[in-house]
């Protein structure tokens, strides 16, 4: 079974949204031409800044159609480079791993928070409200994508912690 390509997902989406191609296009701020390029696959590889205006109209995450076409990582049984660079370690590196991984988790939440309060203050530009949104929405992904991990590395530790102990 062949995977939908982005243009399929974008035309399947824009249809659950109960958009034509000219509405979205004209909410996205793209041009019609661009989004039936897309849709058609003629347009592979979109431009991300379009993805970006387009996945916030039809309900798709942009990270994920940046993976689809990509340009992103995902962290699934489809993503076996991050599963082997960590399956690589011993329990040592897989305990500072975790560790720096929580880290990480711990900074993205206090941005996320830091962002939503500047989102409600009442002289912010458009722009700014925009940035700050892209960043909310990216940064819960990596946060997403981060739990991922130590899911990962915890298992690979009940592994590694087994096979110490049958030694």
């Amino acid at each position: 079974m062949q995977e939908k390509k982005i243009g399929e997902i974008i035309a399947e989406a824009r249809e659950k949204a109960k958009l034509s191609q000219r509405q979205l296009a004209k909410i996205a701020n793209i041009s019609n031409a661009e989004l039936s390029k897309i849709e058609s696959g003629e347009r592979e590889i979109p431009n991300p800044k379009t993805l970006r205006k387009i996945s916030r109209h039809i309900n798709v995450n942009y990270n994920e159609m940046m993976y689809m076409i990509g340009l992103g990582m995902e962290v699934s049984s489809l993503n076996p480079f991050i599963k082997d660079y960590y399956e690589k370690m011993n329990l040592d590196e897989l305990n500072e791993a975790e560790i720096n991984v929580l880290g990480s988790i711990t900074n993205s939440e206090q941005l996320v928070k830091s962002c939503e309060e500047n989102l409600k203050k009442q002289n912010i530009l458009e722009s700014e409200k925009e940035l700050l949104l892209h960043t909310i929405e990216d940064t819960k992904y990596q946060i997403n994508t981060s739990n991922e991990i130590v899911n990962l590395i915890l298992s690979l530790k009940v592994k590694e912690r087994n096979k110490n102990a049958k030694k």
